[in-house]
């Protein structure tokens, strides 16, 4: 079979969405929308060629070893694959975001209390405003955890957070 898709379409060009507006409902059930009509493969997930030269890729919510009716997933049909992404991340510095084990603060054996953190005269962003106040256990035998507070004195621009493998709960 062969399907000819139209061009993708250039950025100044108005895109009609194939998403109808409305609720989803229903809770662990499977979804699909679109951008572009036409997009989703019809029946399957994964066809050897994807409408408008995109690239099918899964990203999985668990782990290999669970029964195929329990499994986590979505396809996702991308532009480029995930991989054309890599080596272009540096690492970030950590400044004063410590993770468990924290071998370098010596816990003393007694009740312990913090003063308030002091606004830090320099502007800090999201990232930069992070404080460890204290950790257990070893985040290498994923046990344990870390209590952090965090100060914002400016917006991050040109700079994003994304935690791939750890469970964080911000409360402000």
């Amino acid at each position: 079979m062969n399907v000819q898709n139209p061009p993708l379409p250039q950025a100044s060009e108005r895109i009609e969405s194939a998403i109808q507006p409305g609720y989803m409902s229903g809770f662990g059930n499977g979804f699909e929308t679109e951008a572009l009509p036409g997009a989703l493969p019809i029946g399957r997930n994964s066809p050897q060629k994807c409408s408008y030269g995109l690239y099918a890729e899964q990203l999985s919510g668990s782990p290999f070893t669970a029964p195929r009716t329990t499994n986590e997933r979505s396809w996702l049909y991308r532009i480029r694959p995930t991989v054309s992404h890599w080596g272009q991340f540096r690492k970030a510095d950590s400044g004063l975001w410590r993770t468990a084990p924290a071998a370098e603060v010596e816990v003393p054996i007694a009740p312990m209390r913090w003063d308030p953190i002091p606004i830090p005269a320099e502007s800090v962003s999201f990232l930069e405003g992070i404080r460890t106040i204290t950790t257990a256990g070893d985040a290498g035998s994923q046990a344990g955890m870390g209590a952090h507070v965090y100060l914002i004195t400016r917006s991050m621009e040109d700079e994003y957070f994304y935690n791939a493998d750890g469970e964080l709960l911000f409360v402000p």
